[in-house]
């Protein structure tokens, strides 16, 4: 059996308009409570042989709070935005509308003196590559929803652009399997509680 990677994405801490590029907020009362209702579910995953999660503090609580004891992994951060960091796409796009529009078209593009999409892209592929790999292994990450993103067109070995057609909700989960270079998506019925807006 191949390696198994389950991401689950980290629950809320703002609403989706109020999130910032690099929001290192902790979970608000909307996260705590979301994760309660879904603890239930998802408590399986804890059964992972390795349990991960991204640096952020919202991450790292829902991790935690879904009993994993999430190792921190500094290769699933969110993409560097450099001097963005910390403004919502709106204030970004009101101070530098031409460098959004560039970055939003170029996956190569670094306007915000930060890191490229392409560049994200690969860092968050190059990490899910060097899991180490034993046949039937099962690994969860908790993640901000743009590593999960990341992670996804890179396992497709999709365009980069595909990165602005997925959506990832608060503590939704999918999984990868296979190993480097070889990775297939795994789609399973998520519980009722999980599906909603």
């Amino acid at each position: 059996m191949p390696l198994q990677v389950t991401f689950v994405a980290a629950a809320r801490s703002a609403s989706p308009l109020a999130e910032r590029f690099g929001d290192d907020r902790p979970l608000d009362q909307a996260g705590w409570d979301e994760v309660q209702s879904v603890a239930r579910d998802l408590l399986p995953l804890a059964a992972a042989e390795l349990r991960y999660c991204s640096p952020t503090p919202r991450s790292r609580a829902t991790g935690d709070a879904l009993g994993y004891a999430p190792l921190v992994q500094l290769a699933l951060r969110d993409c560097d935005m450099g001097r963005w960091r910390g403004l919502t796409l709106g204030e970004a796009m009101a101070r530098e509308p031409a460098a959004v529009d560039a970055w939003l078209a170029d996956p190569r593009a670094t306007p915000h003196g930060g890191e490229s999409l392409l560049a994200f892209i690969g860092r968050v592929g190059g990490w899910l590559d060097t899991r180490p790999v034993e046949d039937g292994g099962r690994i969860v990450a908790v993640a901000e929803p743009s590593v999960i993103r990341a992670a996804l067109v890179y396992a497709l070995k999709a365009p980069p652009s595909t990165y602005w057609n997925i959506e990832v909700r608060p503590l939704s989960t999918i999984a990868v399997t296979g190993r480097a270079g070889r990775w297939n998506l795994r789609l399973d019925g998520a519980p009722a509680r999980l599906s909603r807006a």
